[in-house]
């Protein structure tokens, strides 16, 4: 029997907190909520000053019994659960089940799963903060408000199944106004000049783009113009007027918050917000090193603070001197600033052992783990390395009366980004801007010789439709919901089908632009960012302590009411058209329809529930299976992994998880398939008994 009891939410963390307390503490999990809201009712008393009517979750007896029967037999229990709002609820669930007095100092929080960290927080325990559980109790009750109250005038008016949320609504309007942004766009010429120009016995040449006139910049908006400029410069030489010389920098990103890193993992490593999120966990909570036992990887990924340990940031200062001289670590430590709105309540997302290397505890991680290690590691060092440096030349070229601008660049200093550089939304490589540019030396009335002038027409582009990474970051700067409702959010709107993903891109369904009409049309405030944005300054206000959460809700309530009473008027009923496909039934002949389902698309026969028909979405690939010739189709397993297969199967057992490049064997003739790692990609023959893929002949493409 142990003196003390330590119950945390997950059993992820049993064993390494386990570890670290030792004899005489014994951990067990609440595997997340004991007591909860119902599902199958509002659980909101509205005209009882909105209280909650929490019931014990189903399927938690056994737990709740083993955890009260430990309680009894320990001298003192610790509520060891998540250091948020959440994990503060949970706490106050857990005391209330157990019998445990709220004034009793119980309540024991950590920002990591390492052996100082938690015995420093069992030494300082602390009453339950009620103001934390009020502010989450305000947003479960809200929510539920909103839901319980919109979602069955939607399965009146529109179809069953749907839901309306605050920030799931918002996020969707968000996703439809970009749609509509896109429709309504209407594209502009303009063209640009440029030329390729040489120092007389100097190579390579280089390009220097037409900007207009020495007191102006000229627009170029048809190929009479340009062709106008090109006649009028035909004979012109091209003389440096000016060059200028400096030296920029470049500092590293801050280290990760929940979202830079969900931004971030999306960019680079194709994870979706959810994946993300439950690969962090994973990492978090702790997993067997090998030499090491179990360990917490990463501090807590759920914030929204750029903050770090002063034993941290000279920890990672002392690792790069080591690694790579002083040179590389800035005189004093880097601080970054956190947005007005953060919270600050725990540091940024960052390794809690900087020696444990990513390598180092490569062979103990899934793929998925080692690569969101990796990434936060090295986000993490470089944000506590010194700026790149780099020499820019920039020079005025003249033509006639017309001026050209040249630009170069060249890295003195590489810095930080020896180790990493940030990703972005709008490039399909890393930093393409980054990349050097180097131009011949050049001094002012260099005479230069012209190779070809080349002029280029363009068209203006729509804005581009939202990614999970670039909702995420929009959401953020509104102040649309918190670290915690980023992921769930954007799984809510793609499961109810209100947006579907094509590749990484968000498109609203005709379902989601019907429901968002609805929305915007009576529920005006649910939808407007700048209102939902307020209701989570209103939250952290609770959270402060400054704002009775019942108050918050009263505020709400009151003009929420007379909104929904109006919109159950004057809502009429609304038909959702379905899709219609080209396939046909094969049991009644009609045209099957799109439908969306758990696991995404489908088609179905509309004549349910008389026929019951349905089929996948087959999509070909292009190409035939080089074993028998048949279709080869792009398939998904259950967990989302795309792959290719046979249209025989299971007769047929070709299948491959690298996808057709385009390219043809030139031995068998059957199509090559395409290996990607990083920058470098390996082509291989998707027949495997061709002798091409012998090692020796395996061919390298970059």
């Amino acid at each position: 029997m142990a003196d003390n009891l330590v119950i945390v939410e997950s059993p992820g963390k049993v064993k390494s907190i386990g570890k670290f307390l030792g004899k005489g503490y014994k951990v067990e999990a609440s595997v997340g909520h004991v007591r909860d809201l119902p599902k199958s009712q509002m659980g909101v008393d509205i005209e009882n000053n909105f209280e909650p009517k929490y019931i014990t979750i189903r399927g938690k007896g056994d737990v709740i019994s083993k955890l009260k029967k430990e309680a009894k037999t320990a001298k003192k229990v610790y509520l060891a659960t998540d250091p948020d709002r959440e994990g503060e609820a949970i706490s106050w669930h857990l005391a209330n089940l157990l019998n445990i007095d709220e004034s009793q100092k119980c309540r024991v929080s950590f920002n990591e799963i390492t052996q100082n960290a938690v015995k420093s927080a069992i030494k300082q325990p602390r009453k339950i903060d009620m103001d934390l559980v009020d502010a989450q109790q305000a947003r479960r009750v809200l929510d539920r408000i909103v839901g319980y109250k919109i979602s069955p005038l939607l399965w009146k008016k529109v179809k069953k199944g749907l839901s309306a949320g605050r920030v799931q609504s918002v996020a969707t309007k968000m996703i439809c106004d970009r749609e509509e942004e896109i429709d309504s766009f209407v594209s502009q010429e303009y063209w640009s000049i440029i030329s390729k120009l040489a120092k007389p016995k100097v190579n390579p040449s280089f390009e220097a783009k037409f900007h207009g006139t020495a007191t102006e910049k000229l627009e170029l908006n048809n190929e009479e113009q340009v062709n106008a400029i090109l006649k009028e410069i035909e004979n012109s030489q091209y003389v440096v007027q000016k060059v200028k010389e400096q030296e920029k920098k470049r500092a590293a990103a801050a280290p990760f918050i929940t979202s830079t890193m969900q931004q971030e993992a999306s960019r680079k490593l194709g994870f979706t917000t959810k994946r993300t999120m439950m690969v962090a966990q994973q990492l978090y909570e702790g997993i067997d090193i090998k030499g090491h036992g179990s360990v917490g990887l990463i501090t807590y990924m759920r914030t929204d603070s750029t903050r770090i340990s002063a034993e941290a940031q000279n920890e990672a200062r002392d690792y790069v001197t080591k690694k790579y001289g002083e040179a590389y670590i800035p005189q004093t430590p880097r601080v970054y600033k956190n947005k007005s709105a953060s919270q600050d309540a725990h540091e940024a997302i960052r390794p809690t052992y900087i020696d444990l290397t990513p390598e180092e505890v490569k062979d103990s991680l899934t793929a998925e783990q080692f690569k969101l290690y990796k990434l936060i590691w090295g986000r993490f060092i470089a944000s506590q390395m010194s700026s790149a440096v780099y020499d820019t030349v920039s020079a005025d070229i003249s033509a006639g009366k017309y001026i050209f601008k040249a630009n170069g660049s060249k890295v003195k200093f590489p810095g930080f980004m020896v180790l990493y550089i940030e990703g972005r939304d709008n490039e399909g490589k890393e930093e393409a801007d980054e990349e050097e540019n180097n131009l011949p030396e050049l001094v002012q009335g260099d005479v230069l010789e012209l190779k070809k002038n080349t002029p280029k027409q363009h068209f203006t582009q729509p804005p581009a439709r939202y990614t999970e990474a670039t909702l995420v970051r929009a959401l953020e700067e509104r102040g649309i919901g918190r670290p915690s409702t980023y992921a769930p959010t954007i799984t809510t709107i793609l499961s109810r089908g209100y947006v579907v993903k094509d590749k990484k891109l968000l498109l609203p369904t005709e379902l989601g632009k019907i429901v968002n009409e609805i929305m915007k049309k009576h529920f005006v405030d649910i939808v407007d960012a700048e209102f939902t944005a307020q209701m989570e300054n209103e939250l952290d206000a609770v959270e402060d302590g400054q704002k009775p959460w019942k108050a918050v809700m009263n505020d709400f309530y009151s003009s929420f009411e007379g909104v929904l009473k109006q919109a159950e008027e004057t809502i009429g009923d609304v038909e959702v058209p379905e899709e219609v496909s080209d396939v046909i039934c094969e049991k009644c002949g009609r045209n099957m329809v799109v439908k969306h389902g758990r696991f995404g698309k489908f088609l179905a026969c509309p004549g349910f529930p008389e026929c019951r028909n349905t089929k996948t979405i087959v999509e070909e690939a292009g190409v035939l299976c080089p074993v028998c010739q048949g279709k080869v189709l792009f398939k998904k397993t259950k967990k989302g992994r795309k792959y290719i297969g046979c249209e025989r199967n299971p007769e047929c057992s070709f299948m491959s998880w690298e996808m057709p490049s385009g390219e043809t064997c030139g031995v068998c003739g059957n199509f090559m398939l395409k290996k990607s790692s990083g920058k470098k990609a390996e082509l291989k023959c998707s027949n495997e008994k061709c002798p091409s893929n012998s090692e020796d002949t395996a061919k390298k493409t970059k």
